[in-house]
């Protein structure tokens, strides 16, 4: 897992110093190609500034002899204009005729300019376009390269007389480069190692939640909930980091529920099996006198058909959990089902002399699964007949809207602690009292209730005042068109 998490830092790290160098080496090319071609105009212009004042020089030395134009008093003008011109760019600057012969050049000695001349074609493209440039060797003149522009000469009456050229070694440009090149070079440098730096800061504080996450991981999988992720930041990671701490408190509650109910099934096993076996085996061996066996044998049914309610409330809570409890809604009468049911509990609730109210409400229509809210409406009734005092009284009540019909069963007795009503539909809970009173109950009963209404998208609640009542309501979808045929919605306590 080590290898896993230093395997994502150098993968991001190494992304984002390769975004960094491509970023910076691309913005040298960049860079570089803009000097140089800043660089290039630069010269270009400063030649030809300089071409068009020597040739507006030298206009004023052309005259006309016998028809003629020529030239006087040339070295003059190269003394004095020509020469410091050159020598302040370190250029070169000659003049052609229209010929291509060169006529004048502050070249020093064996000036291949007068040797070689200039190239015809040039001479027409000063003509036409009024300027030539080139970065080359101007044929065969240079044996370098070289920065070159000429420009026309005219004569008084606006005729081309001959082309003044500048030209200046390329090499400067070589050497502006070099010099650019280095210092982006040590710009580059600094810049790349404040850059990974903070890359590298920022990289390792990006994967540690990671890695703390993956150390959380591997204490749950050792079966330790309590390993949480700090949560420094509110970006995305932060968001990750308490999803995933609610995640494990998820686990940790998982984890705790499913060790509860492990025991708690355990428990409620073993009970009556350890009874079981004692019995049968006291049968058995004559411990217990043929004339008490049927005694014994009832209280082995007993515990049999308390073993048969444990598993087929599992088996309903396992289905309802896992989404294999398919609805069949039909629309019927609950108030039926309310009835049906009171009758099975109708010996208990001679026993204890309990008045029964609200029965005559009538028909209730809803559209439900009714085998699912009989076993809903049994819970709560053997519930209530279980905890009523004697003498006590059980009410049941309906309220109905367009959309949901509530169903309230309500007893007298001694309620429910308000500590333990948010636990009465926890899987195996029993409240004191409960466990004194309810000697058979497994403690499944209310969370099955509350599944199966959870599954007809109704919700189920409990009041209850300590001393007096305690009441249960949950509730169901309303029958389609069940209002139309009541004259206004029913509430069995108007009864």
């Amino acid at each position: 897992m080590g290898n896993m998490q230093r395997s994502l830092f150098r993968k991001y790290f190494s992304v984002c110093c390769s975004i960094v160098l491509m970023s910076i080496v691309v913005l040298g090319i960049i860079f570089m190609v803009f000097a140089a071609q800043y660089f290039r105009e630069d010269k270009l212009g400063a030649l030809e500034k300089n071409a068009e004042y020597a040739a507006e020089l030298t206009q004023n030395h052309i005259v006309s002899v016998n028809g003629t134009y020529q030239i006087v008093d040339y070295n003059s003008s190269l003394t004095s204009s020509w020469v410091p011109m050159a020598k302040a760019m370190n250029a070169d600057i000659y003049l052609a005729n229209l010929s291509g012969d060169v006529l004048l050049c502050t070249h020093r000695s064996n000036c291949s300019h007068k040797v070689y001349g200039i190239d015809k074609e040039i001479i027409q493209q000063v003509e036409e376009n009024g300027i030539y440039t080139e970065v080359g060797k101007m044929g065969e003149i240079y044996k370098s390269s070289y920065y070159t522009v000429g420009v026309p000469m005219y004569l008084t009456d606006g005729r081309v007389a001959g082309v003044v050229f500048a030209s200046s070694s390329a090499q400067g440009l070589t050497d502006f480069m070099s010099e650019i090149f280095k210092m982006f070079l040590l710009s580059a440098l600094v810049m790349m190692v404040v850059t990974f730096a903070l890359v590298y800061i920022v990289t390792g504080n990006l994967v540690r939640p990671l890695q703390e996450m993956v150390k959380a991981t591997e204490s749950f999988a050792k079966g330790d909930f309590t390993v949480r992720v700090p949560v420094n930041e509110r970006d995305e990671i932060g968001k990750l980091s308490m999803a995933f701490n609610n995640m494990a408190t998820s686990l940790a509650q998982q984890e705790t529920v499913r060790r509860s109910f492990i025991a708690n099934v355990s428990h409620e096993l073993k009970t009556p099996m350890t009874s079981i076996a004692g019995f049968i085996d006291g049968i058995l061996d004559g411990t217990i006198p043929p004339e008490k066996e049927r005694h014994y044998l009832s209280i082995v049914s007993d515990e049999v058909k308390r073993l048969s309610r444990l598993v087929r409330s599992m088996l309903n809570i396992a289905k309802i959990e896992a989404g294999e409890m398919k609805l069949k809604p039909t629309v019927f009468d609950v108030n039926e089902v309310v009835l049906s049911s009171i009758f099975t509990f109708e010996q208990t609730i001679d026993a204890k002399h309990l008045e029964i109210k609200g029965l005559d409400a009538g028909k209730i229509m809803v559209e439900a699964d009714e085998d699912l809210i009989h076993q809903v409406v049994y819970n709560l009734l053997e519930n209530a007949v279980k905890f009523v005092n004697e003498g006590g009284y059980i009410e049941v009540s309906y309220t109905v809207d367009p959309k949901r019909t509530y169903i309230n069963i309500k007893n007298s007795g001694e309620g429910i602690p308000k500590d333990e009503i948010s636990k009465v539909f926890d899987r195996f809970y029993k409240t004191d009292r409960s466990r004194s009173i309810d000697k058979t109950g497994v403690g499944l009963g209310l969370h099955i209730v509350r599944s199966i209404v959870n599954l007809h998208q109704g919700e189920v609640i409990v009041r209850s005042v300590e001393g007096e009542y305690c009441e249960f309501s949950f509730s169901v979808a309303t029958a389609p068109k069940a209002l139309s045929k009541q004259a206004k919605p029913i509430s069995a306590r108007e009864v």
